[in-house]
């Protein structure tokens, strides 16, 4: 699916109608942590995409979730000190994605809602 083109696609399964990504590393936005605000981490990040399609009384819905982590530090010197944590999904990439689909859709004579 070209909709996602940026993204390389890891599992497609169309009896279930989900399609997943791979991890794709970008820069982030430099964000700070902590009650003191504290920069200097770094400002990786890694995004993918899962997709899924479910068929309900003719119409088909169309479910787009994007995990987002960023690589950075977060005090200590053990082993969870320095990893992939959590981030708010980019609302950007979600809707670029969204767009480009629901234009895809329109050009094959689908009415996207």
């Amino acid at each position: 699916m070209d909709t996602m083109k940026s993204y390389s696609i890891t599992s497609q399964d169309k009896a279930k109608g989900v399609i997943e990504t791979g991890w794709l590393e970008m820069d982030g936005k430099e964000r700070s942590y902590g009650i003191f605000g504290r920069t200097g981490f770094g400002n990786r990040e890694r995004a993918r995409m899962s997709l899924a399609l479910k068929t309900s009384n003719g119409a088909v819905s169309v479910s787009l979730l994007e995990t987002r982590q960023r690589w950075h530090s977060r005090g200590g010197v053990t082993s969870q000190a320095t990893k992939w944590w959590p981030v708010e999904p980019s609302e950007e990439a979600t809707a670029e994605v969204t767009t480009r689909l629901n234009e895809k859709l329109k050009q094959e004579g689908c009415t996207p809602l």
